[in-house]
């Protein structure tokens, strides 16, 4: 049993191996079933681009890099397939999309890794983060709230 005191007001706890996030309003207290499904897509892509900077930069020449993008998706709930998101949809929608091509041909902006990660967030279904690593120790990470 908890002892709540003060500002207090939400606690998340768990019964049995259900986690549950609850919210003390007075002397009620809400349970919010928060269980998720979480799938991850790693995809490798050759890709060439070149940035637009505001600052001289030898990217703004037109290089290329192997990149390395995981899309996370999440579901309260499975598709009639079981499934959050098919694995092979968000292969076609991403690999098949971008691999071996030169971005700015493509994308309709600055093809910056934080760019291409929100693009790629707002493109799979369930998708909710991105990371872009265009090389090692060189990662951009979109997230939405």
């Amino acid at each position: 049993m908890s002892i709540f005191s003060g500002k207090i007001n939400a606690f998340a706890y768990r019964i049995g191996k259900s986690p549950y996030l609850c919210t003390l309003q007075h002397d009620n207290i809400a349970i919010y079933n928060i269980n998720m499904y979480t799938v991850i897509k790693r995809l490798e892509i050759s890709a060439a681009h070149q940035l637009s900077l505001s600052y001289p930069s030898k990217c703004s020449n037109l290089h290329g890099h192997n990149w390395i993008i995981t899309i996370h998706c999440r579901s309260k709930e499975l598709n009639e397939d079981g499934m959050v998101t098919d694995f092979s949809l968000i292969k076609q929608l991403v690999k098949e999309e971008l691999d071996h091509k030169n971005l700015n041909d493509i994308l309709p902006f600055n093809p910056t890794a934080e760019n291409i990660a929100c693009w790629i967030c707002e493109r799979v279904p369930n998708c909710f983060k991105v990371e872009v690593q265009e090389s090692e120790g060189n990662t951009a990470i979109y997230e939405k709230d």
